[in-house]
């Protein structure tokens, strides 16, 4: 898992931009919500005026305002104003101090309102504290008491008292009331569009850097997944299928790259979000709605995360299943046609296909009770504010655009737990991939590169030397090759025969090390090859497998697979030895033509040549042919060999062989049984003193053929 995330390390600069921005985003979204309430409490219900400090007012009525406050209040007051023609002009003021202006022209504001509603004509006579106290003492218990309340009220009412009174004030003076409110409505307006366009640009360019740095991490994990596997040997193979590998290097990591994408767009940016609506509406009455909403989400995750979290690691494993049923049924179709077994196949298709849907509809069926639950319970939440929202504007105690601008709060807050309950069910089936391909990197290579290299050229002499081998495949429980010892000079050929299942393709696979020995020791040139770098043994080795292995691409291509440069020269030579000369003339575009995947447009002999022509052209010190003349005729077979021997005089030859005549000419036959060497010599000598191949030569050809050859 370390192994796999520290591939993001790469990309932090990136993150930590993507977090900033993000921010940004959060901000300009969170702001809105105050614009919109700006907008219909102040810009419409009070006409553009956004606090009870009047701008401009009466000399007469801001005196009458100064007879309700203490001598120091009322000093400060006029201070904070300036005389012209009869009409207090305010004056330049921090915001600060426009705040403490408006706590105290609050309380006298109401009181002036309070009288003009009960008596305008009354406050007229008001022209010092005297006549009030006169007037208060006319007023009777029920008035005085009145009165007390009314001073009472809520500090949100008292503001919006006072701006009426304001707004009277201005009528008084004849002040555009009207320019006032549309140019805060277009000012704030602007200021939303702007910050909105900031968003929708900041939106994107986030879209665009997690995409791309998704789109890189997925790439790397490819590239890296290959190299690893490129590494990996038998025993690796079989812990984890091809099939399984498949499945790891594309679905897997495509979901790991797009939840890579939503964690950077959706679970970074929805806690930001939600934990900033919530600091925007924390001191609201109305919070115990929140905390309903949350609750019920909460446990809606927890039991969706529960109950859906065993059968994501199944799917994984049902998709791997698929892979494999399919690619068996790809890879041996022939066969399946041939022995007429289609309708069995298909079924076992079926049966693997239908498993993994019902695992899928299980998953997605959870996942569709999501939305519509998450939909209900927003439209329920939204009632519920509304109702109660719409008892407390009633009450005077909030204004509609708070009431609105509370619902965008609370649908954001929703949001954010939604997207985050919807990112908890993406985080099993990322972890579970994550895990997945975490194994591959993981994973012990059996070959290894040794600590130290001994270096003996580049170019190797060829002489190889087995040493006491024993070879157990990992999950055995016996040798499959016991005490090999022999020899393999330089310019000899060398022939391993045995019948099936006696370890030949073993053997010779434990050379370029495919597989290690696990006992004894191999040498090449008189040193260990566990010492050898392994580029520098498999470039001196020409190998051919048993079945002939072609890429898509142009026969040219493959012929020069093992090199850099083409040399059209040496590509013809190959093919002359390799006898594929022939059929690549009769070919239209010649060396140029294409091979399909898999080799599929050439036949089995043709492909077994071009591979030969392979190692040929790499000119090895040492060439290993695992029974590579199989699918040859006698007299393609002879030929080849007759023209291959002039170009490995100064070459090590290792052949496995099926037909005598295919060794009968090698410098020495090495005769395998159960795994064990029964025989080596020539072929005159092991016609006279082993047994084993006595037999497979008289199995094959008379004695009459074998004495007359």
């Amino acid at each position: 898992m370390k192994t796999v995330l520290k591939y993001l390390k790469r990309h932090t600069i990136t993150i930590i931009l993507v977090i900033l921005f993000l921010f940004i985003q959060a901000m300009c979204d969170l702001a809105l919500p105050d614009y919109t309430s700006k907008i219909v409490d102040v810009g419409i219900s009070q006409n553009g005026i956004e606090d009870n400090v009047p701008k401009n007012i009466l000399k007469d009525d801001l005196e009458k305002l100064m007879i309700f406050m203490n001598e120091e209040d009322a000093d400060t007051v006029k201070e904070k104003y300036e005389l012209k023609e009869n009409i207090y002009e305010l004056k330049e003021l921090k915001e600060e101090e426009k705040e403490q202006l408006s706590k105290k022209l609050i309380d006298p504001e109401l009181i002036v309102l309070m009288i003009e509603m009960k008596d305008k004509e009354l406050l007229n006579k008001i022209n010092s504290k005297e006549d009030l106290f006169k007037l208060l003492s006319t007023l009777n218990i029920e008035n005085q008491s009145s009165a007390t309340q009314y001073l009472n009220i809520d500090e949100k009412l008292k503001i919006q008292y006072g701006i009426n009174y304001v707004k009277n004030e201005y009528q008084k003076i004849n002040f555009d009331l009207s320019k006032t409110q549309n140019d805060y409505i277009a000012n704030t307006g602007i200021k939303m569009l702007s910050i909105a366009l900031l968003g929708t640009m900041i939106a994107i360019i986030v879209s665009y850097l997690t995409s791309r740095l998704a789109a890189k991490f997925a790439q790397t994990l490819r590239k890296e997944v290959v190299e690893k596997v490129m590494n990996f040997g038998n025993k690796e193979f079989k812990e984890i299928s091809t099939a399984s590998l498949i499945t790891r290097s594309t679905n897997d990591i495509n979901r790991i790259q797009m939840f890579l994408t939503m964690l950077l767009r959706i679970m970074i940016f929805a806690p930001i979000m939600g934990i900033g609506a919530l600091l925007k509406v924390i001191n609201n009455e109305m919070n115990f709605i929140l905390i309903i909403a949350v609750s019920i989400i909460l446990v809606l995750v927890i039991i969706l995360f529960t109950v859906a979290m065993p059968k994501f690691k199944l799917v994984q494993e049902l998709i791997d299943k698929v892979n494999l049923v399919f690619r068996e049924i790809l890879n041996g179709l022939p066969v399946i046609r041939s022995f007429a077994n289609e309708t069995h196949e298909e079924e076992r298709f079926d049966e693997a296909n239908k498993n993994l849907k019902k695992v899928n509809l299980f998953v997605d069926r959870i996942m569709t009770l999501m939305m519509p639950t998450m939909t209900f319970l927003m439209n329920f939440i939204c009632i519920l504010i509304v109702y109660i929202g719409a008892k407390k504007i009633d009450a005077g105690t909030i204004q509609i655009g708070t009431l609105m601008a509370f619902i965008q709060y609370t649908m954001q807050i929703i949001m954010s737990f939604l997207m985050i309950s919807m990112m908890s069910i993406m985080i099993p089936r990322a972890w579970i991939s994550l895990k997945r391909i975490g194994e591959i990197f993981d994973k012990k290579i059996s070959v290894e590169e040794p600590e130290i290299i001994n270096d003996i050229g580049k170019k190797f002499k060829g002489n190889i030397e087995f040493k006491d081998v024993y070879f157990r495949y990992h999950d055995a429980d016996e040798d499959v090759l016991e005490n090999i010892s022999f020899k393999a000079e330089r310019g000899t050929t060398t022939a391993i025969i045995g019948g099936t299942g006696s370890g030949k393709s073993t053997l010779i696979n434990l050379i370029p090390r495919f597989f290690d020995v696990t006992g004894g020791k191999i040498l090449i040139d008189g040193v260990d090859i566990r010492n050898l770098s392994l580029f520098d043994l498999r470039e001196n080795i020409g190998y051919v497998p048993q079945k002939g292995v072609l890429f898509t691409g142009t026969i040219e291509e493959n012929i020069a697979f093992g090199k850099e440069k083409i040399n059209k020269e040496q590509i013809k030579l190959a093919s002359e030895i390799s006898q594929s000369e022939e059929f690549i003339k009769e070919k239209e575009k010649k060396y140029k033509s294409e091979i399909s995947q898999g080799g599929t447009n050439v036949s089995g002999g043709q492909k077994q040549r071009l591979s030969i022509a392979r190692a040929i052209y790499k000119n090895p010190s040492i060439y290993i042919f695992d029974d590579s003349f199989s699918a040859l005729d006698f007299k393609t077979d002879k030929n080849l060999r007759t023209a291959l021997k002039k170009i490995t005089k100064e070459s090590t030859v290792l052949i496995v062989a099926q037909r005598i005549s295919t060794v009968l000419n090698a410098d020495q036959i090495i005769v395998l049984d159960e795994g064990k060497i029964v025989g080596i010599g020539t072929h005159k000598d092991l016609m006279k003193n082993c047994e084993v191949y006595k037999e497979i030569a008289l199995s094959q050809v008379t004695e009459e053929e074998l004495n007359g050859k």
